[in-house]
């Protein structure tokens, strides 16, 4: 296991303050803020410690309504709303400096046998054959070198392989509004923190890097990097359907339907190698351009 890895298992090893009250710290991000996609993780996880291990997360639902300090605690407060036969709901606030930042409602479900089908894997290329994320950034003569450590240092415990180039690898053009992306945690997880939650609570963490690529590629933006947008996830949506390792390669083949009204939609599937559909995932997040100098 990487020394990134293993930071970012103890930022989401959270302090149990009272009982259904959590405390999690925060990390330096990319941006002045909390990562969004930390802040999903930890509050995961506080709903999870109050559920019975035989009952998996299936699916999540979100709202981020205030950018987060990185300089502060985040206390997480769960509400313990349904305990059925099959399924248990939790709700959980957020709260930093006294106001809440995030709102996660989630739901788990004690395993049944039903239907089962799914849409097949798309086609993409073996994630072994591609350039790691650090050989790609560090070739971007056009990225600031502060930029380029930041991303690297936000990332380093996640081996993350763009199938093509990301929008601030190459902008200018308008392209397809799809984007694939292979990741998986960079090292192996195993005995005390291999469980089940922890592999959801891992690709939550990750679901929220890479996610409105796609609107940027509609426009041949290259997104907050390169300084031609300004952008902040708003609400985000996980389904779990199928059991999967987040120490394993996982295709995040991800698209946008939608931009309009400063917000941008994208829509994704999360498939194993061998092909299994295990999460979907939807996410809406502000995407502004910047006002040129001088313009009111």
């Amino acid at each position: 296991m990487s020394q990134a890895l293993q930071d970012l298992l103890d930022l989401l090893d959270l302090e149990q303050i009272e009982e259904d009250i959590f405390r999690g710290r925060s990390r330096s991000a990319v941006v002045p803020r909390v990562f969004g996609g930390q802040v999903a993780a930890q509050a995961l996880v506080a709903a999870g410690r109050t559920v019975p291990e035989d009952r998996p997360a299936h699916s999540l639902h979100a709202y981020f309504l205030r950018p987060g300090d990185p300089g502060a605690p985040i206390v997480y407060t769960v509400d313990r709303i349904r305990d059925g036969r099959s399924f248990t709901t939790r709700r959980v606030v957020a709260v930093q400096h006294g106001k809440p930042i995030f709102h996660l409602s989630a739901s788990f479900q004690v395993y049944e046998d039903g239907l089962d089908h799914q849409e097949r894997m798309p086609d993409a290329p073996d994630p072994a054959t591609l350039p790691t994320g650090e050989e790609r950034l560090r070739g971007y003569g056009h990225l600031d070198p502060a930029v380029v450590e930041k991303f690297l240092e936000a990332r380093a415990a996640v081996d993350l392989r763009y199938v093509d180039e990301p929008p601030y690898g190459k902008f200018g053009e308008p392209r397809e509004p799809h984007s694939q992306v292979w990741f998986r945690t960079n090292g192996k997880l195993g005995g005390a923190v291999d469980e089940p939650l922890l592999h959801v609570v891992l690709a939550t963490y990750v679901s929220d890097m890479t996610l409105l690529d796609s609107v940027l590629l509609a426009h041949g933006r290259g997104g907050w990097a390169v300084g031609d947008v300004v952008g902040a996830s708003l609400d985000h949506a996980m389904w779990f359907h199928r059991p999967f390792r987040a120490d394993e390669w996982l295709l995040y083949d991800q698209e946008s339907p939608s931009a309009y009204g400063g917000r941008g939609l994208g829509q994704a599937r999360i498939y194993t190698q061998d092909g299994r559909l295990a999460i979907t995932v939807i996410q809406e997040g502000v995407v502004r351009v910047p006002r040129e100098p001088g313009t009111s």
